[in-house]
Order: C-alpha cells, then sequence, then structure tokens
C-alpha cells in the first residue's frame, strides 16, 4: 500500500518495470511517441485522483443525513448500526475479489467498473422502497468502493514505481478530501436541492460518474506485474529466505497479525466516527447543517496529515511513538464527546480527525514490515481482509447501545475502550522487522 520513503529507497538499486506508455521519453525518441505516453500518464493521474474522492462520498454523505434516511425509511437504531456496519462488511467481502479480477480483467478494467457501480448504487439507493433496497444498492456502491480500495495501491507502484510516496500521498488526500467534502456540503447541498435526502444523497453519483470517463481508455491495459517485483524476489533468494515464486505464509507472522488488528480497530473507530458523530452532535443540541461541517472538519484533518504522517513513520525505526499519540488524541476527544459534546465540538473533531490518520499510518507500516514487492502485496490483502472483518460488529454496537441505552454514555465508552488495544497492537505493528524473516522462522 503505501510504502513510504522506506520503501522508495529500497528500490533505487532496481530498475523499475514501468510500462512503455507510461515510461519517460528517450533522448532522440519521435515527439510523436513521446507525446501519447505523456498524456497517458497524465489521464491516469487524472483517474486515480477522481477515483480517491470517490471512496469516502457514499459514507460520510449518509452520515450527514442518517437521522432523514432513518425516519424516511422507518429505521429502528438497531438497524442504522447495520446500515454503518455495510462499509467495512462489504470492505472485507469484496476487497478479497479484487486481485483475481485484476488478473483476469486488468486494473484499469476492476476500477472502471467499480466507478460505474459507485454511480449506479448511489444514484438508484435513495429511490429503492425500503431499508432493505437501500442496504442492497448501498452494498453495490461499496462493493465498487472496496476494489477500487485494493487496487489504487497497486495501480500506483505498477505505473509510477519510482514515484510511489507521493503518487500514494496524493491519493490519499484526494481520498481525505472526498470524505470530508461529502460530509460539510451534503446538509447545505441538501437544502439547496429542495429539502429532499433522496436528493442529496443521489447527487453524488455524478461525481463517481465522472470518474469513470479518465478509466475508460485504460480498459484494456492489462500492464505487468509491478516494477521490482521479480527484483526483490532474486534479493530475497540471495539472502537465503523464501525462493523465489513461493507463497509467503503471512498468518505466521505477530507482526502480519498486529497489523491486522490494528487496521481493524482503526478502521471501527473511523467508521464509526463517518456513521454516528454526526448524530451525536445533533443529539447534544448542535444543528444538522454544523453536524456535517464538524464532521467534516474531522475528515480535513487527514488531508494535509495523511502526507506528514507518512514521512515522519519511514524516518523512525519503531512507529509506536506516532501510535500512542495517536491513540492518546482518540481518548481526549471522546472524553469530550462524553463530558462537554457540544461547548467543546470542535476541538473534539479535531482530536478525533487527528486520531482517525491512524489509516495512513497503517498503510505506510504495511509498506514497511515488508521486504518484497510480493509480501508486501500479501501483507496488504491479509491486513485489509482481517482489519475490515474484525471492524463488522463495532458501529452496530454503537447504534445497539444508542437505542437500549437512550443516550450516548455507553457507545463513547465503548469507543474510548477500544482506543486501549488499538493503541498497543499498534506499538507490536510498529517494531522493526519484516513479515518474511517471521514468517521463515
Amino acid at each position: 500500500m503505501m510504502c513510504g520513503m522506506a520503501s522508495e529507497q529500497t528500490r533505487t538499486t532496481t530498475p523499475p518495470t514501468t510500462p512503455s506508455s507510461l515510461r519517460a521519453p528517450v533522448e532522440g525518441e519521435p515527439p510523436s511517441r513521446v507525446a501519447p505516453r505523456a498524456w497517458t500518464a497524465r489521464l491516469l493521474v487524472v483517474g486515480i485522483v477522481l477515483a480517491a474522492l470517490n471512496l469516502r462520498p457514499a459514507i460520510t454523505s449518509l452520515g450527514a443525513l442518517l437521522e432523514e434516511v432513518r425516519d424516511g425509511l422507518g429505521m429502528s437504531g438497531s438497524v442504522a448500526g447495520l446500515l454503518t456496519s455495510v462499509p467495512p462488511l462489504c470492505f472485507a467481502a469484496f476487497g478479497v475479489m479484487a486481485p483475481r479480477l485484476a488478473r483476469r480483467f486488468g486494473p484499469g478494467a476492476v476500477v472502471c467498473a467499480g466507478m460505474a457501480a459507485i454511480a449506479t448504487g448511489l444514484l438508484v439507493r435513495p429511490y429503492l422502497a425500503g431499508a432493505p433496497g437501500f442496504l442492497a444498492a448501498s452494498a453495490l456502491a461499496l462493493m465498487g468502493i472496496a476494489v477500487s480500495n485494493v487496487l489504487m495501491p497497486v495501480i500506483v507502484k505498477r505505473h509510477f514505481p519510482d514515484r510511489v510516496g507521493s503518487m500514494t500521498g496524493l491519493y490519499s488526500m484526494a481520498l481525505a478530501l472526498g470524505t470530508s467534502t461529502a460530509a460539510a456540503v451534503t446538509v447545505p447541498m441538501t437544502e439547496a436541492l429542495g429539502g429532499s435526502w433522496r436528493t442529496g444523497l443521489a447527487v453524488w453519483a455524478g461525481l463517481a460518474a465522472a470518474a469513470v470517463l479518465p478509466w475508460l481508455p485504460l480498459v484494456r491495459d492489462r500492464g505487468t506485474a509491478p516494477g521490482g517485483a521479480v527484483h526483490d524476489h532474486a534479493r530475497e533468494h540471495a539472502r537465503g529466505g523464501p525462493s523465489p515464486g513461493a507463497a509467503l505464509r503471512v498468518t505466521r507472522s505477530r507482526t502480519a497479525w498486529a497489523l491486522a488488528v490494528f487496521f481493524g480497530l482503526q478502521a471501527t473507530a473511523a467508521y464509526i466516527t463517518m456513521g454516528w458523530m454526526p448524530q451525536i452532535f445533533r443529539d447534544a443540541g448542535v444543528s444538522a447543517s454544523t453536524a456535517g461541517v464538524l464532521l467534516a472538519v474531522t475528515m480535513a484533518m487527514g488531508v494535509p496529515l495523511a502526507f506528514v504522517i507518512p514521512r515522519v513513520a519511514t524516518r523512525l525505526p519503531h512507529q509506536g511513538p506516532i501510535v500512542v499519540a495517536l491513540g492518546a488524541c482518540g481518548l481526549v476527544g471522546y472524553a469530550g464527546l462524553y463530558l462537554a459534546p457540544a461547548a467543546g465540538a470542535w476541538v473534539w473533531a479535531v482530536l478525533l480527525g487527528i486520531a482517525n490518520c491512524a489509516f495512513p499510518l497503517a498503510l505506510t507500516m504495511v509498506g514497511m514490515r515488508a521486504r518484497t514487492g510480493a509480501g508486501v502485496a500479501q501483507l496488504s490483502a491479509f491486513a485489509q481482509s482481517t482489519g475490515y472483518l474484525i471492524s463488522i460488529p463495532g458501529p452496530l454496537l454503537v447504534g445497539v447501545l444508542y437505542q437500549h441505552s437512550g443516550g450516548w454514555g455507553l457507545p463513547l465508552v465503548l469507543m474510548a475502550a477500544l482506543m486501549v488495544p488499538q493503541t498497543v497492537v499498534g506499538v507490536l505493528a510498529g517494531r522493526n522487522r519484516t513479515v518474511e524473516d517471521e514468517a521463515a522462522r
């Protein structure tokens, strides 16, 4: 995933395997051949940015209008909790399929289909009758998000092997920007369009439809293996490690399990925040539009920090101090929501936004805890699929506690309690070791 500076440095001696359509022009090469390559590279950058912008609005736009959706569809608190658990469930179920689909159809084709699925799901879900139809259409959109989630880092590594850090930073910032924008503007845009929550949710299908366009010329590009993977295997074999082509048994690694649990617990916190934080503020007397802006502030913290944290993390031999700092921000934020949700709303929103930046840190550690390109791919798939499975019960449990306790006291205690094991396993995952070494032992 996000390999950061450390991963980039390990590839400085390896000639990148860049597709001919994207490699830099050779001196003396005819301009007629150089122009299409530059055009394709720019188109791919646009496609990556537009795809990243669409990876969270389906979730945060719903969080901003959750009360209206519940009233309109007659949802109980438990069903609404199930709705907020659907994203990690779909990410775990459909994300596993992404590598196999990419091998068969090509990553570009799968991402293009993913953007089309997002557009279709967002367009139809407000207008289907009842909660089951709404859940089914949401699952279609989230399926498109899931496969694109997994393949975006693969595409970055494949087509920009010498710019993995900068391109991943661009992708991460675009993802955070789309997340925060949807949270901030959904409520005022709904009011401007007549006040119907159905229109306010459906309008985000337009952004997803626009993201389909730059991927259409790339549908037939099957590409090659990510640059450096063969050389990584060769270097590993020279060290006496796993032989080229040998499958890495990542489940034998304690670091892999620690990273998977860390990923799952940070995802739990993120989806609880995206799904329920506006409702927490609204129940405390904050207006719907302000609650949406507060969620946007929380999500917007990831725009600069998604670029800064990976760079800092790659300079440290142990990422534990960053994990502890993020966990402390989360604990203070949850305590503030418990004690004075409205009085200190902006402070709690900022602190929880900082805590949610455990996501780019987790992606960075995925790249740092594996030595080879193949190891990074296997560790990423294991950590994400296992982590999203772990995160499924959290939002649902929050909804059940909210409904049966009649307030946010118990849910907030649960959120704060989960931050403790997240910090512990994050410190373990941040130790300076690789899954290849642990699996070999």
